[in-house]
């Protein structure tokens, strides 16, 4: 059952009820997980599992990191592709519509926008 992570403060209230455990005297529970030593291995555990998700956390960051800067090489490998196939062929060919640019001659030419006051006035 998933649950959401504890604040920082409430796990730092923790460890200082944990270490004030040992001024109590007399302290004795017959709950495992409530004892000193209960106690101490569930600390332990957590701190192992704290150090681990940081790894993994590191690990994730410069996978995601090598992966960004392939991505970067490739699209880079693409665009020289592309403009090695212009020079070669020019950029009104086949060639060119083959790996997705458009023809220069398939481009539309600007066209001027009658203005609203000339319509108007006549």
């Amino acid at each position: 059952m998933p649950t959401k992570r504890l604040s920082r403060d409430v796990i730092q209230q923790d460890v200082e009820s944990m270490n004030g455990l040992s001024t109590v005297s007399g302290y004795q529970s017959l709950r495992a997980e409530a004892s000193p030593e209960g106690l101490q291995m569930a600390y332990r555990t957590m701190l192992a599992k704290q150090q681990l998700e940081t790894e993994q956390q590191v690990l994730a960051r410069e996978a995601a990191e090598t992966a960004r800067k392939a991505e970067q090489d490739f699209h880079n490998a693409v665009l020289a592709m592309k403009e090695s196939v212009r020079g070669q062929f020019g950029s009104d060919g086949k060639e060119a519509v083959a790996i997705g640019l458009k023809r220069k001659s398939d481009r539309k030419l600007p066209t001027r926008k009658a203005k609203a006051a000339v319509a108007d006035r006549n």
